[in-house]
């Protein structure tokens, strides 16, 4: 029995160590590079996959007639860009552009500015000529509704500048999609660096003691 108990000891030796080296984690940047990459790829995937969306901007402004001012065309020029997006507008708009009026609401926008007279109409699509044929409308039907009112209003609507077919896409490309993934995944490496659990220190391995040897040759003995 002595001897049995003498081979186990250096099992039991060997093994802790070994179960030692297993429990080790990884080291803590192993989480920001993990989601950094996760990201930067997950991004650039996404950048590929999603069609390119284009912008065209096609512009109108509001004159001041007899009796008015500049005060009343910036006035006018505020009301007709929340305007231009209503059904009145976009119902003769979609004739025109050749698109359901659910489209025209969804991708188009308008914008104003306080210093001048003016109204920025903005479509969006993946077609490049789509977009500036969507613009282009809702610009001409705008137009229409606002000079029929000029003589109570006392101001009129006129074209400043028609959409042109944009060149290039207004959508982020594959590489800036992974950047703006990469940050993302490693922020939140960061914080699932800062939240996860400390690690305690392990224990040291406490030595198996034999039982005496003497009791077996008692037994024995007996």
């Amino acid at each position: 029995m002595t001897d049995r108990t003498s081979e186990r000891m250096p099992e039991n030796s060997h093994r802790g160590p070994a179960h030692g080296a297993r429990g080790r984690s990884l080291p803590p940047w192993s989480l920001l590079a993990a989601g950094a990459l996760l990201g930067g790829v997950a991004g650039g995937a996404y950048g590929v996959v999603k069609a390119p969306v284009y912008t065209a901007t096609s512009y109108v402004v509001v004159v001041p007639g007899e009796g008015s001012d500049t005060q009343s065309a910036l006035g006018f020029a505020q009301a007709y860009g929340r305007v231009a997006t209503q059904v009145a507008v976009l119902g003769d708009a979609q004739v025109w552009a050749g698109v359901p009026i659910e489209t025209l609401r969804k991708d188009v926008r308008t914008a104003t500015s306080p210093d001048a007279p003016m109204v920025a109409v903005s479509a969006t699509s993946s077609r490049p000529d789509l977009a500036a044929d969507m613009a282009n409308a809702v610009s001409r039907a705008l137009t229409r509704h606002a000079n029929d009112t000029k003589r109570s209003t006392r101001v009129e609507l006129q074209q400043f500048a028609r959409a042109t077919r944009p060149t290039e896409a207004s959508s982020a490309s594959p590489a800036v999609t992974g950047l703006v993934g990469a940050a993302a995944g490693g922020l939140l490496g960061g914080l699932a660096l800062l939240i996860r659990p400390r690690r305690t220190p392990d224990a040291p391995p406490t030595a198996s003691v034999p039982g005496p040897a003497h009791s077996a040759d008692a037994h024995g003995q007996l």
